[in-house]
């Protein structure tokens, strides 16, 4: 390394001191953490109609209660009779897969939805998801 500093340089490093301006500290950035509101559901042993009816009055209700995370466990399907019925679709008819495509296919849901996820091993992993809740505007 040199020892010799340009005259600009100096400059520089004259100006950025006598500055007023204060520089952002990044650290503080970066310790910004995202707190939910969290809520969760455990649809074992629902049939899929009782599923899909309760799973739309819990995202609705979870929306007006300004809840922004959801945990939707709803198993993996292992001990369903579907493989045993030849007229059901035997992933359709599994919560794990039917909830999902409900709640894809309702509109009304989705206008209340940023985003489904898989959930985390520690809330359910395969047998579960989460999903992410816009910020409700409204006042009630």
């Amino acid at each position: 390394m040199t020892d010799n500093i340009s005259e600009k340089d100096k400059k520089d490093w004259e100006k950025f001191l006598s500055s007023k301006e204060k520089l952002p500290n990044k650290d503080n950035e970066l310790k910004k953490k995202i707190f939910f509101k969290t809520k969760s559901i455990d649809l074992h042993g629902y049939t899929l109609d009782q599923a899909n009816k309760t799973i739309k009055e819990f995202i609705t209700k979870s929306y007006e209660e300004k809840i922004n995370k959801l945990i939707i466990v709803t198993g993996k399907g292992l001990h369903s009779q579907n493989e045993k019925d030849p007229y059901v679709s035997k992933d359709l008819g599994i919560l794990k897969y039917s909830v999902p495509e409900f709640i894809n296919n309702n509109k009304n849901l989705m206008s209340m939805i940023n985003d489904i996820k898989d959930a985390k091993i520690e809330d359910g992993g395969e047998g579960a998801f989460y999903i992410f809740l816009k910020k409700n505007k409204k006042v009630i």
